[in-house]
């Protein structure tokens, strides 16, 4: 079985991009689908991917914030116009979500841009961190390993991994994660592993980030930024 996989969020109507069936390619396209990507956008409807501090518009296969603009971008939230004033700006709405698109205009979702740190001036996605070290631990099909960040005073943010017991030290896993050719900025030193009894999740399955940034900050001995 195909799986086809699309995009969008509640403010999209809900539909943004998708995978088409073979059966449905319209003529002149060579490409119908590509695996890991969420398709194409929709007829009428365009996305870009900018950077996310400066609004730049990015090159193709670069990670940036997903901006849509389109008829199915929703008006606004219902006597919220503050909220509205965040998220659409000159009709196009931001996602929140990090992605690239490829010179074919298929795009694939990197992260959240919660979950998005800047290092040594660097965007890192923690999700693509996490696929790497489930890879390198076996651990594909369950939660063992969460990146978070935490403030760094040289940096601006490090890297932590908030682990289950695992067979391998750190040592050895950042030795693997350069051995797979991940760029340096990206690899938590061996000294930001913590270990836990068993990754706190959510109600819904997933990572509960709450709670293990705490855990990130307690060991660390930071306190969380405070915001205006």
């Amino acid at each position: 079985m195909r799986v086809i996989e699309a995009y969008g969020t509640t403010e999209l109507s809900p539909l943004a991009a998708i995978n088409l069936l073979e059966r449905r390619r319209t003529d002149g396209q060579a490409v119908d689908a590509k695996a890991g990507t969420v398709g194409r956008s929709l007829p009428g409807v365009c996305a870009r991917v900018v950077d996310p501090e400066t609004g730049g518009e990015l090159r193709l296969n670069q990670p940036g914030m997903l901006l849509i603009k389109g008829p199915n971008v929703m008006k606004g939230y219902l006597g919220r116009p503050d909220f509205t004033a965040r998220v659409i700006r000159d009709g196009w709405y931001e996602t929140g979500d990090i992605a690239q698109i490829d010179a074919d205009g298929f795009i694939t979702i990197v992260d959240r841009q919660s979950r998005l740190s800047k290092i040594g001036g660097e965007m890192v996605p923690h999700l693509k961190i996490e696929e790497a070290l489930a890879t390198i631990l076996g651990t594909e099909e369950e939660i063992k390993a969460v990146v978070i960040a935490v403030p760094d005073p040289v940096k601006g943010e490090r890297l932590v991994v908030v682990h289950e017991p695992v067979s391998k030290t750190p040592a050895e896993i950042c030795r693997e994660l350069a051995r797979s050719g991940m760029a340096n900025l990206w690899i938590p030193s061996p000294d930001s592993f913590i270990e836990v009894a068993q990754i706190p999740l959510l109600g819904t399955g997933k990572p509960d980030l709450k709670q293990l940034k705490a855990i990130a900050l307690a060991k660390f001995g930071q306190a969380p930024l405070t915001r205006n």
